[in-house]
């Protein structure tokens, strides 16, 4: 290819026209068979900029395209994309075995994921409580993931604990999608809800200081290498803190920063660096849009940045750790416009993979193999194509042990956030080793 880089391995497609239009996809291994599901979720159509979604229909269909189940009465145009829909895949009560968690006809609903078989439901603490869903362990014990916090757009959230009782709420500038994390090794996650840092019981411990737009996307990660967690906020500008509420930095070159995407791009460079996702100029009806990539260090020092002409502005970044088996991480670009279809850039901001068909993408290791795959739905052809970095079959492996969920599938969401082990540089160090 002409910018350098190569083509991924095809490893398959997927007749997606059963979910009907516009859907979102949610991974994750549904039947316990050892290889992942695709979820195809519908919202309602609505203008959510400030009403949130409820799930209108779900698809679960396997690798091989027979459709498991199907929950509603998929719609062939499809609702919006503007939000995050309410809906994950995570084990919510404990059992070994995924559920699929959504709202639906107001109702939080949890779904035996084998067969869509309604096996809870509750009514929500608040008629706006769906704007999203966020898996947590506030209430300790055993170690899963079995309290849950919801919130409305973007003043409050609530936390529920396994039996959906109300355990705390609390109202401010929320953010798109907080953050649950064990910050102090207690065994329950404190929250990071949009600028406010929430103990588990709910109690704000801090505030970040003099920011005032709503937070695009948090990510935890070990930065610099002390082995204590930062905590990146995308909003305006980049903004890193320690869990005690002392800034380490702030990057205000961009001008609206939308995702961020923390990873070991660079071996010329100390510690992690950051990716982020500049909108330079949002689009209109009456104008064209652009973005740009660009990259700092663990200090908020700039190291490159993207200038695209053609362009497009609304991009979604993501690191991209198991590819393939090399040393470094790759930033994961898609949905990008402007004529590029989604990429795999290098520390450099070089396309080192370019994928043949656009469309909506998800990622993941879906036969537990220890690489990832991405799944790009061709919405207009109804059809989800797989690609791998080599060869792979997709059938059911021969040992069929249920795939564990990972924390970034079942806090799945359209403001990419999230968190890298504390030692995931020598982890990518040692690949080459």
């Amino acid at each position: 290819m002409s910018d350098g880089s190569t083509a991924p391995v095809s490893l398959g497609t997927i007749d997606t026209s059963p979910a009907g239009g516009r859907p979102k996809i949610l991974l994750g291994d549904l039947t316990g068979d050892g290889r992942m599901e695709l979820l195809f979720v519908q919202s309602d159509d609505i203008n959510a900029t400030y009403d949130p979604h409820q799930v209108h229909s779900l698809t679960a269909i396997d690798l091989d395209g027979t459709v498991r189940w199907q929950v509603g009465e998929p719609d062939p145009k499809g609702g919006g994309h503007g939000a995050d829909f309410p809906a994950q895949i995570w084990d919510i009560d404990g059992d070994g075995r995924n559920e699929v968690v959504c709202v639906m006809d107001d109702r939080f609903r949890v779904l035996d994921g084998r067969t869509g078989e309604l096996e809870r439901e509750h009514e929500l603490p608040n008629p706006d409580a769906h704007d999203c869903i966020v898996p947590a362990n506030l209430t300790g014990g055993d170690d899963y993931r079995g309290d849950v916090i919801l919130k409305d757009r973007y003043s409050q959230v609530w936390a529920m604990d396994e039996d959906f009782d109300l355990l705390w709420t609390h109202e401010g500038n929320t953010g798109h999608y907080p953050w649950a994390y064990d910050f102090d090794g207690d065994g329950r996650d404190e929250v990071m809800a949009g600028y406010d840092f929430l103990e588990s019981d709910g109690t704000k411990r801090w505030s970040c200081e003099d920011i005032d737009e709503h937070a695009d996307c948090i990510w935890v990660t070990d930065l610099n290498g002390d082995g204590e967690p930062q905590i990146a906020i995308g909003e305006g500008g980049l903004y890193v803190y320690d869990q005690h509420g002392d800034e380490h930095w702030r990057h205000r070159d961009p001008r609206e920063v939308q995702h961020i995407a923390p990873g070991n791009y660079r071996r010329d460079v100390s510690g992690l660096q950051i990716a982020g996702l500049d909108r330079i100029v949002r689009g209109s009806r009456d104008r064209t849009g652009r973005d740009g990539i660009f990259l700092v260090d663990r200090d908020g020092n700039s190291l490159c940045k993207e200038n695209r002409d053609p362009g497009g502005w609304v991009t979604i970044i993501e690191p991209m750790t198991g590819w393939d088996d090399g040393d470094l991480d790759y930033i994961l670009a898609w949905r990008r416009g402007g004529g590029t279809n989604p990429t795999l850039y290098d520390g450099h901001l070089d396309p080192v993979v370019t994928f043949p068909v656009d469309g909506y993408l998800v990622h993941g290791d879906l036969l537990g193999t220890g690489t990832e795959q991405v799944v790009i739905l061709e919405e207009d052809e109804d059809t989800a194509h797989v690609f791998g970095n080599e060869e792979l079959s997709l059938e059911v492996p021969t040992d069929g042990t249920p795939l564990e969920q990972p924390k970034r599938l079942a806090t799945s969401t359209l403001y990419p956030g999230g968190q890298l082990p504390l030692d995931h540089l020598s982890e990518t160090q040692s690949r080459s080793q």
